[in-house]
């Protein structure tokens, strides 16, 4: 499945679960840490639980996108020489096509500096061991909708809901009803015009 509904992409590839990599250079040790990610808090709470696991490393350097569309990103050196780290990690996760994956390179320093080439390397190539070491998976972007509907409707929405192959959550059946369901992006429209259609029926986005 290409993800193109009416010119709309909304699918992407990103990993499963966390995987880890390594790479070894003149004593220095660098330990990627890929992890999936959808906000930038997620971000900020996995880089400091690292920062306080490998408290006693040099650099804790990393770089993500997110979205759909992989527009929201961020590269960061931590005091390493600019652009030679986390622009690495992040071509690393751009080559592979990825987005909402984290990638977090620690550093333990050997003694002997590895000069910008020698950190580049070891930045991109620890960052495509984890990578190599992650299971990549399709993800599909969605809009959320609440459906709010009289009982003597539900047949006419729960056919839609049918229809489009979506799954209620949040049901609340009684004298009036409400449902939430996540459409996937491409159908997203034309599913709320539909269901905005069935007499009764109120549709927002939540």
């Amino acid at each position: 499945m290409d993800g193109v509904h009416g010119q709309i992409k909304d699918s992407f590839r990103s990993i499963s679960s966390p995987a880890r990599g390594l790479f070894k250079d003149n004593g220095s040790r660098f330990i990627a840490c890929a992890y999936p990610v959808e906000t930038e808090a997620e971000v900020r709470e996995i880089v400091d639980s690292l920062k306080k696991e490998y408290h006693d490393a040099r650099h804790h350097c990393y770089a993500y996108r997110l979205g759909y569309t992989g527009d929201r990103f961020r590269a960061n050196d931590d005091g390493e020489p600019s652009g030679s780290a986390g622009r690495p990690i992040l071509g690393q996760i751009d080559s592979s096509g990825l987005s909402d994956i984290l990638i977090v390179v620690v550093r333990y320093f050997g003694g002997i500096k590895l000069g910008i080439p020698g950190l580049i390397r070891a930045y991109r190539t620890s960052s495509a061991d984890a990578i190599a070491n992650s299971e990549i998976v399709e993800k599909v972007a969605v809009k959320r909708f609440r459906l709010s509907f009289g009982y003597m409707n539900m047949n006419d929405v729960m056919k839609l809901v049918k229809e489009f192959d979506l799954t209620p959550e949040n049901q609340d059946f009684g004298m009036s009803c409400t449902m939430d369901v996540a459409v996937r992006l491409s159908c997203a429209d034309v599913f709320a015009d539909r269901i905005g259609k069935v007499e009764g029926c109120s549709v927002s986005e939540v």
